[in-house]
């Protein structure tokens, strides 16, 4: 454990000029200031640092916006790209008045979730894993205002450009869908993934591999070692941070937006999950389906039955449901299996180790925000444990060529955002279990979406109604 005078040292040693100061938005986005260290000391770890909570979305409204953080001592690492020697540290947020935790920051629900576990004596630890896909281009340009909207992506690896003038065209550009493990030329992105790779290790996010995704212009997965709960969170908004940051130093563009490129790939991130007791893992029988135990098969019955609330905060955009599409490519069936990757919670058989036993949930995406998603997975299967949810039997068939009568007897996730948090909804008690979550959290998240972006959406034209519709 890192104390504040560890973390005072460490900034003396690497002569450090500026600390930032990190925390989460309830959207899902960092947002810092930073400190000259000459006014940073032990005291800030107790007292804080005051913001205005009236101006970050979903927090405060103007007449009670004062706010204080603390950072984490053990959150301290040295930014990569400051020109400045600068320490990061990520913060939770704390009401001044009352000294209490802010129920409404996304970090202190994660930690509560955590706590909660240990105190239903089923497990003392979760693992987690996410697999964040993202897309690497070479331009971006969007607009939408009264009289017009458009967006136009740009990729020297977008197959779109095979026909392109470039002074000379070279080729070598992934077919759509056909862009999984080529190597160079195909993949031109190796450099530029093993510099975000290197500069992960870095600022000490253990790293287990990279490579090329399934889609064409630039799609791509880097794969973090598992970790806590709320430590994962936290290194996934550090993933980001450097994925976004080696792309635009070499004058690229990455995005995590789910499903920016029509009739190919989305974007997912695929969630590994598993929980330990007194340091021995929960989720591995040697005789069971799959080699799962009895709780892990209780643990996915959870997920299932929860999977339509569980969209609206692990699948969270309006754009989600582009890529969350029935017969297409992404796990939309509430069912499980091993190996099967159509079905929403796989089992990854790779290795036959009960440590390596674990459950995948597939239909979350990267636009969710972390702390928040992976509480509420935890919260879904705890809930299948407590509650003793049976999954039902596995699905080990390719669920894309069921036939008509027996693919409908499948459920699956809802079609649209606002499907979601109709669900979300009527679906929160299993939430609100540990006040992990309270009632104003989940009204301000479901709220702040049909707001800002359900209605944001349908009030809009989109430029193919024109194609559809204009010459009626």
């Amino acid at each position: 454990m890192k104390t504040p005078k560890d973390v005072l040292a460490f900034a003396s040693d690497k002569d450090v000029k500026m600390v930032d100061i990190k925390f989460i938005d309830i959207p899902g986005i960092w947002q810092h200031f930073s400190v000259p260290i000459t006014e940073f000391d032990e005291s800030i770890f107790t007292e804080g640092l005051g913001f205005d909570g009236s101006s970050i979305r979903g927090f405060r409204a103007i007449n009670e916006s004062d706010m204080i953080l603390l950072p984490d001592p053990e959150t301290a690492s040295i930014d990569p790209f400051s020109k400045v020697a600068t320490m990061s540290l990520i913060c939770n947020v704390y009401d001044p008045l009352t000294g209490e935790k802010y129920s409404r920051d996304p970090r202190n629900i994660a930690m509560k979730a955590e706590e909660y576990l240990k105190s239903t004596g089923i497990a003392d630890q979760s693992f987690w894993g996410p697999e964040a896909e993202f897309f690497v281009f070479n331009g971006i340009r969007y607009d939408q205002n009264q009289h017009s909207g458009f967006y136009f992506i740009d990729s020297t690896e977008g197959c779109w450009n095979t026909g392109r003038e470039e002074n000379p065209n070279l080729g070598y550009k992934p077919r759509y869908k056909e862009g999984y493990f080529p190597v160079a030329p195909t993949d031109s992105m190796q450099d530029l993934r093993n510099e975000m790779v290197m500069t992960m290790i870095e600022a000490g996010l253990p790293v287990e591999c990279q490579h090329h995704e399934v889609a064409t212009a630039g799609q791509a997965e880097i794969d973090m070692k598992f970790g806590s709960l709320t430590r994962m969170a936290d290194n996934l908004m550090m993933f980001k941070y450097i994925v976004k940051n080696v792309a635009r130093k070499n004058n690229m563009t990455a995005t995590f937006m789910p499903k920016p490129i029509f009739q190919d790939n989305g974007s997912g991130m695929h969630v590994h999950q598993s929980l330990w007791k007194d340091g021995k893992p929960l989720f591995y029988d040697e005789k069971g389906y799959a080699r799962l135990s009895e709780t892990a098969l209780y643990y996915i019955g959870g997920l299932l039955k929860h999977a339509p609330a569980l969209t609206a905060i692990c699948s969270p955009t309006t754009n989600s449901f582009k890529r969350l599409v029935p017969g297409y490519e992404a796990p939309v069936n509430l069912v499980y299996s091993q190996r099967n990757r159509s079905a929403a919670v796989r089992i990854p058989m790779y290795s036959n180790s009960p440590k390596a036993k674990r459950v995948e949930y597939r239909p979350p995406d990267p636009s969710c925000n972390p702390y928040l998603a992976f509480a509420a997975l935890l919260l879904a299967g705890l809930d299948g444990i407590k509650n003793k949810i049976y999954p039902g039997k596995p699905m080990d068939k390719d669920i894309f060529d069921l036939p008509p009568e027996e693919a409908g007897r499948i459920g699956s996730v809802p079609g649209s955002l606002e499907q979601a948090l109709k669900a979300l909804q009527e679906d929160q008690e299993f939430l609100l279990q540990g006040d992990v979550f309270d009632k104003d959290m989940l009204e301000t998240w479901i709220s702040y979406k049909i707001e800002k972006e359900v209605d944001a959406i349908r009030l809009r034209p989109h430029p193919y109604e024109f194609m559809l519709y204009y010459d009626i």
